[in-house]
């Protein structure tokens, strides 16, 4: 048994959370897994979990191991995506991360229309409206829709993202159309906890600097659908991504406000590590994204 066969078992308990949900996942037993993971330990000297009957820790050595071990497993699955390339025959795993409201929105559909076109890949999509950490935590590419900062990671711009400050008709006859962003500190609002800034919402000031308003109303949550339901149902204002809000707006059930005072700035973005070879799976990917999004018109 080769040192890579176990190092890979290593790496599929590790990212699975459990030696049962890698034998799952994998399709292969889990007493095979532990029998591979002990060798390793073997091989090593040294341990790498802390097994319990109900849960599991990586030890120290383990979190420098499986970091070493995830870039050394791409660098190895890398060599045979060029060599599958030259021949026309690009097949594997990708691990993707995304929000839920990428794949809750109609444009999840690019995941799935990106599946049926290349059966020979299997999409490992996990969905966090969190930020991971895409090197740490072993993914392969990530989708993020925000204002992008400086990083290390390589990023590709899908589309261009806004959004906007929505309220019923309904809500506005009852408190008014809000004439500047510190209006919203007296209105009732809907604020969606995934946002950055939480109850403290971001406009342009007066001066075209950015002016932060602390706003409150009958309902925080993790989720911009929910915070849609709410607005359409009249409980407050709320800030909705573009294309989510879209056919709302369009058919009257929302209206928006301060138009001319939402940041602009923002896009839907493939990002992924700088590698000296870019997998050829997440190039085509990648490249298959672009090429969706291009085509459609999303908000």
């Amino acid at each position: 048994m080769d040192t890579l066969t176990r190092m890979r078992a290593f790496i599929d308990v590790v990212e699975a959370e459990g030696f049962s949900a890698a034998a799952r996942k994998i399709g292969r037993s889990k007493a095979l897994l532990s029998k591979y993971v002990r060798e390793l330990e073997d091989e090593l000297g040294a341990l790498l979990l802390n097994r319990t009957t109900r849960q599991f820790s990586m030890t120290e050595a383990g979190h420098t191991y499986y970091r070493r071990a995830s870039e050394i497993v791409r660098e190895v699955d890398s060599l045979a995506d060029a060599v599958r390339e030259s021949s026309g025959d690009v097949r594997g795993r990708i691990k993707v991360s995304a929000p839920r409201t990428f794949a809750d929105a109609p444009i999840g559909q690019s995941l799935i229309d990106f599946a049926k076109q290349h059966p020979d890949i299997v999409l490992d999509i996990q969905l966090d409206d969190r930020f991971v950490d895409l090197v740490e935590e072993g993914f392969d590419l990530a989708v993020r829709i925000s204002r992008l900062e400086n990083s290390s990671l390589i990023a590709r711009r899908l589309a261009p993202f806004s959004v906007k400050l929505c309220a019923s008709p309904e809500l506005i006859a009852k408190h008014g159309m809000p004439t500047r962003p510190q209006d919203l500190g007296h209105m009732p609002c809907i604020v969606d906890t995934n946002g950055r800034g939480l109850n403290n919402w971001p406009f342009k000031g007066d001066n075209n600097d950015q002016l932060s308003v602390a706003v409150s109303g009958p309902i925080e949550v993790n989720s911009p659908m929910a915070a849609r339901a709410a607005a359409i149902s009249g409980l407050g204002f709320c800030i909705l991504p573009d294309f989510i809000a879209a056919p709302d707006l369009k058919s009257g059930l929302l209206v928006t406000a301060l138009d001319d005072r939402i940041l602009s700035g923002g896009g839907i973005f493939a990002v992924y590590p700088h590698r000296r070879y870019l997998p050829a799976k997440v190039r085509v990917f990648v490249d298959f994204l672009v090429q969706w999004f291009r085509t459609r018109e999303i908000a």
